[in-house]
């Protein structure tokens, strides 16, 4: 079974990056989700296409606990997940990538736990450090080899969308921390760390926020710098799995002991 899975954002939909593919419909409490396993060089590998085929899920309305959940019953113990951002700094430009290592979660509707009481119980899971930095490590060090410009650690503004944000709220998320911004980090970092699953995120800057970039934001600028950089994209990605190491040193397994107590 596959011990690590992707988790494709905004222009990385294609699965051809694996070999051997087989398609698993994976039933969990949450709803069903279609899973795509396959390997790279000889390792087993997950993939899901967060936003569905064609791009036809929005942010806010995709089914976040189902897709982690499918994952562990999967037996994935971590996940490198892209995101396409705009960026809030002018040192993180577009064509750059950002390992982000905090997040402020500015979502409103969304579903953000496995426990909501109940035979589930409560749990207050610990998100000192929500991104886990072995993953972060291995994405950086595949970053280097490749030559491109890698940024590790940056804070992440989650946002619910899918509209993108006024001026003024770029204007506020920058002065509260933030330094780059998306849809979709949260609460999938959440639901992974719930369940002890190391989460690594890619964030690919393909703008300037609202109030920073001089024309008006559009999808499609996303979509087409995206195009641009997939290639990339797609061997950064692949190439940081090498060095996820089986056993790691980080804390995210430990949130596992924890629940247990605190259910």
């Amino acid at each position: 079974m596959p011990q690590v899975a992707v988790i494709g954002g905004t222009g990385v939909y294609d699965p051809a990056i694996l070999d051997h593919i087989c398609e698993i419909n994976e039933k969990t409490r949450y709803g069903e989700v279609k899973v795509l396993v396959g390997t790279y060089k000889g390792q087993e590998i997950a993939f899901i296409p967060r936003h569905g085929e064609n791009h036809s899920v929005a942010p806010h309305l995709i089914n976040y606990r189902a897709n982690i959940m499918a994952l562990k019953q999967l037996g994935v113990s971590a996940i490198i997940a892209t995101a396409a951002v705009g960026s809030l700094q002018q040192e993180f430009q577009p064509g750059e990538y950002v390992l982000a290592d905090q997040f402020l979660d500015f979502t409103k509707v969304r579903q953000h736990t496995f426990y909501e009481g109940g035979t589930d119980g409560v749990v207050h899971c610990d998100m000192t450090v929500p991104y886990c930095p072995e993953i972060r490590a291995a994405i950086e060090k595949s970053g280097q080899e490749q030559g491109l410009t890698i940024h590790n650690g940056g804070c992440y503004v989650c946002t619910e969308g899918p509209r993108f944000e006024t001026a003024a709220e770029i204007k506020m998320f920058k002065q509260v921390g933030g330094q780059v911004i998306g849809m979709t980090s949260v609460p999938e970092v959440c639901l992974a760390r719930e369940l002890g699953i190391c989460y690594g995120n890619i964030s690919i800057v393909t703008n300037y926020a609202a109030g920073i970039s001089d024309t008006i934001l559009t999808h499609a600028e996303v979509v087409e710098m995206m195009g641009k950089s997939i290639g990339n994209v797609r061997s950064l990605i692949m190439e940081s799995v090498k060095y996820i190491q089986e056993r790691r040193d980080c804390d995210c397994r430990k949130i596992l002991t924890e629940t247990s107590l605190n259910k």
